[in-house]
């Protein structure tokens, strides 16, 4: 008999963070124990992001790390697992290029995840596959369960899979598949379930949440499911990621604006505002469309916080293009705003595209907008002081002199700032209301009075 303990490392985005839930889930119901020790485990997981060159850098290096673990020799590792989105893209490739890993899992054997690690544990001696990958068509639902890795008292609902918008840098539908969405009744059922086991904030999630239920004959819509979760018992925030200009419709901002549990925060990734950059990475609607979308969200949402991204040094960004791109940064003032510089992915219609920039001036051009974005950020910042917020605590303090960290409404976790907060110890997970009393670039500083 072989000990059955498992160490899971995920990367990448928030939905591949549920992948990894699930199958922690999946394994901790298959007699396996999980722990954040590797040198403790029997098998170590590694669950991958692939979407750009950064992303899987990161899986690669990680990889390595965990092979340093398993060929120590002296600790109880066998087997090295890994899977997601890294082995659904290259599936084959990597066995010769990654000795040291002894399986190769793609995205649909999420749900099969306990069959694969019994089989290894079972068979050393025994030939068998070392990758595999299927078609990307897995869809979770309420009955997976989930052991929850984020912060007390908050959790992802991934509400669909895959993509069908075909943007021209993105190679996400090649790994993901085409989209795929839930019912309202399954997303509402484990939500509940959510807010049973103590979670208070919800975070809805999928590539492109707006393009829910397009897929789906009852055709169900974001907003009628957002209704739907903000009837749940037990939950006060709910909070939505990845929307698309085009598909904010005023039927959503209203819903948004009317019900009291939707936290008024809209992430919506604009990647860009020049019409010529749009069209070519096939981007749906112009500057003019994101511009009436941004003002009609204010318009609507009074008070609203707006999360967007922008893909800087893309084929074709002449410096007159990126002086407009900074200048729009100026103007609509966003809450929060993240810059990443272009990615050429192979197998996307843009790695064909010529006019392309070095990765040196993409750099200088990110850091630009960020640099013009710090001082947005520390001027909305410092509007906060002297107010009273409701936040959400999350965990032990990181500063001298402020021993709890937490979020306000306006703050996502991990690509928003946080709040820093001093007197009391509120229990992470609880909900508090504190005075803001100082402010920087990102982050918020506060005390429980």
């Amino acid at each position: 008999m072989f000990a059955k303990k498992v160490h899971i490392v995920s990367l990448g985005c928030p939905k591949n963070l549920v992948d990894s839930e699930v199958m922690a889930g999946i394994l901790a119901g298959n007699g396996y124990r999980l722990t954040d020790q590797p040198e403790e485990a029997n098998i170590l997981l590694v669950n991958t992001c692939a979407f750009i060159l950064p992303a899987r850098e990161e899986a690669i290096s990680e990889i390595l790390r965990m092979a340093a673990w398993k060929q120590q020799g002296d600790g109880p590792c066998s087997f090295l697992v890994v899977t997601g989105c890294l082995p659904q893209r290259y599936g084959r490739e990597l066995v010769e290029a990654l000795p040291e890993v002894d399986l190769f899992l793609g995205t649909a054997e999420v749900p099969h995840i306990g069959l694969h690690l019994d089989s290894l544990l079972s068979g050393i001696g025994k030939k068998r596959p070392r990758s595999v990958v299927g078609r990307p068509a897995f869809l979770m639902n309420a009955s997976h369960r989930r052991l929850i890795s984020t912060p007390a008292g908050s959790a992802y609902i991934k509400i669909a899979d895959g993509c069908s918008n075909r943007c021209a840098y993105c190679v996400i539908p090649s790994i993901r598949g085409k989209a795929r969405s839930r019912s309202i009744d399954d997303i509402v059922n484990e939500a509940e379930g959510l807010a049973a086991r103590g979670i208070r904030e919800l975070i809805v999630t999928a590539q492109d949440t707006t393009a829910y239920g397009l897929d789906r004959k009852e055709k169900p819509t974001l907003s009628g499911l957002l209704r739907g979760l903000a009837a749940v018992d037990g939950l006060s925030w709910i909070r939505l990621l990845y929307t698309h200009p085009t598909r904010l419709t005023t039927e959503l901002l209203r819903t948004i604006a009317d019900e009291k549990k939707i936290c008024r925060y809209l992430d919506m990734p604009i990647q860009h505002c020049d019409d010529a950059i749009l069209a070519a990475m096939n981007r749906r609607g112009g500057g003019v469309l994101i511009r009436e979308a941004v003002a009609q969200a204010r318009e609507i949402i009074p008070g609203v916080s707006l999360r967007t991204a922008l893909i800087v040094g893309f084929p074709g960004e002449t410096r007159r293009r990126f002086e407009n791109l900074l200048s729009f940064v100026r103007e609509m003032r966003f809450d929060h705003l993240g810059v990443f510089p272009y990615s050429r992915e192979e197998g996307t219609v843009a790695a064909a595209l010529p006019s392309r920039i070095s990765e040196r001036e993409k750099e200088r051009r990110r850091n630009l907008i960020m640099e013009e974005q710090s001082l947005i950020s520390r001027d909305i910042n410092s509007a906060f002081i002297g107010t009273w917020q409701d936040v959400l605590v999350e965990g032990q303090g990181e500063l001298s002199g402020y021993n709890r960290i937490a979020r306000c409404r306006h703050q996502a976790p991990e690509i928003d700032g946080i709040t820093h907060l001093r007197g009391g110890n509120p229990a992470p997970g609880t909900m508090i209301t504190c005075r803001i009393i100082a402010a920087d670039d990102y982050d918020l500083f506060a005390e429980i009075t």
